[in-house]
C-alpha cells in the first residue's frame, strides 16, 4: 500500500473544477491513498473558472472553504520566487510547476499533459498525469481502499442523489472513462 505522507501530488485547476472529478480526487485523498497539494493560484483560477460558469459567490466561497478545512495542509506557499528560472511552453502554468517543487510533490494531476513536458519535470522528479491515469494508477495500488472512497462519495452525494453506475457514467463525460471502467470491474 502506498503511503499518502509520501505520495504528494499538485493538483491543477483543471482537475480541481469539473465537479464529478474533484469530488473522487478529494475522496480518495481523504482515504489517505495520496496527499494533496494546491497554490493560492490555483485556487483562483479554480474560482474564475466557477464564476465563468455561472457559480454564485455564495457557492464559490461555501467550495473553496469546504476545501481548505477538508485538508488544511494542502495549500502551498512561498513558491512565487521559483516561478521565474522555469521554463514551460505556457508562462501561466510555472506558478503550477513551482509550487509542485517546493512541495515536494512527485506528480502533477492535470490534463493539460502538452503544458508540463516530461523531461523537463523529470529533471526536478515530477511527472505530469491526466486525472484519468492518476485515479487509475492509485486504484491499481489499492483497489480496496478505493471501491471504500469511491462507495463512500456516492452514498454522500445529495444533488443529485445517483447510484453507483450513473456516478460511473459521469466519471465517463468528465474524462474518466478507463477510472469509471475499472471501478466498474470491481464492483
Amino acid at each position: 500500500m502506498i503511503h499518502s505522507v509520501r505520495f504528494t501530488c499538485l493538483l491543477d485547476t483543471n482537475v480541481i473544477y469539473p465537479i464529478d472529478i474533484r469530488d473522487l480526487l478529494f475522496w480518495f485523498a481523504s482515504y489517505d491513498l495520496f496527499t494533496p497539494r494546491w497554490s493560492r493560484n490555483i485556487f483562483l483560477e479554480w474560482e474564475m473558472v466557477m464564476r465563468r460558469k455561472g457559480v454564485s459567490d455564495s457557492e464559490i466561497l461555501k467550495r473553496v472553504e469546504k476545501a481548505q478545512r477538508a485538508f488544511p495542509d494542502a495549500l502551498v506557499e512561498h513558491y512565487e520566487s521559483l516561478t521565474e528560472s522555469l521554463v514551460l511552453p505556457d508562462e501561466n502554468d510555472k506558478h503550477v510547476l513551482a509550487a509542485a517543487i517546493k512541495s515536494n510533490a512527485q506528480i502533477i494531476v492535470t490534463n493539460n499533459l502538452r503544458h508540463f513536458p516530461e523531461e523537463y519535470l523529470a529533471t526536478f522528479g515530477i511527472v505530469a498525469k491526466s486525472a484519468d491515469d492518476f485515479l487509475t494508477d492509485t486504484i491499481d495500488l489499492n483497489a480496496d481502499l478505493a471501491v471504500a472512497a469511491f462507495q463512500s462519495m456516492v452514498l454522500n452525494r445529495v444533488n443529485p442523489n445517483l447510484d453507483e453506475f450513473q456516478v460511473l457514467d459521469r466519471l465517463r463525460k468528465n474524462g474518466l472513462t478507463n477510472t469509471a471502467d475499472y471501478f466498474h470491474a470491481l464492483l
